[in-house]
């Protein structure tokens, strides 16, 4: 399990809990907060693949009960609410706007050692309205940090570059200005 508060545009919290489901590991969480004075929740179901941690299906639903269906046949090919989404071809990552732990996603996947650089195109869930869209981003590793990973992380399109830390378990730990892990009690 793993809990964040989120900071900036997206203040409020996020809990998930880890299972395993036969050959694949699922994510089920919650976001919760509050944008420009307006609240907003998010419960999520995300199962990834074990191993390569591809997105093989997700269920969002949010605060209005408004539900989306997401689902890929096979790597890049996504399937939204039953209709085939071509605009999203090639994403492998599911990125929630509301969450930091979909961060999680393209760390495990790309497995990047110090040094190397991997891009992450994602399918990225906006918040307001569940509108799935295209986003680039790309993560370089660089040499750990008191027990963390870290990653030089950019995202282009939101102007955003920082260095984000991973704890060994491969959960974010620190996203500057986004959120920040919750120590939990064993």
């Amino acid at each position: 399990m793993g809990a964040w508060r989120l900071l900036g545009a997206h203040e409020g919290h996020e809990l998930v809990r880890f299972s395993t489901d036969g050959d694949g590991i699922v994510l089920a969480g919650a976001t919760i907060g509050v944008e420009d004075g307006v609240p907003w929740h998010l419960r999520y179901l995300i199962e990834v693949t074990a191993g390569s941690w591809q997105v093989r299906r997700a269920t969002c639903t949010d605060h209005a009960g408004t539900r989306l269906d997401i689902r890929t046949e096979g790597p890049g090919r996504w399937i939204v609410d039953g209709q085939r989404r071509a605009d999203l071809d090639g994403c492998l990552d599911l990125d929630l706007e509301a969450s930091v732990v979909t961060n999680t996603l393209p760390v495990h996947r790309l497995g990047l050692p110090v040094g190397r650089s991997g891009e992450s195109l994602a399918a990225y869930l906006r918040t307001d309205g569940l509108r799935l869209e295209r986003l680039d981003q790309t993560y370089r590793r660089l040499p750990d940090r008191a027990g963390t990973l870290v990653f030089d992380y950019a995202s282009p399109r939101f102007d955003y570059r920082e260095t984000l830390q991973f704890g060994a378990d491969g959960l974010v730990a620190d996203y500057p200005g986004i959120g920040a892990r919750i120590p939990l009690k064993a």
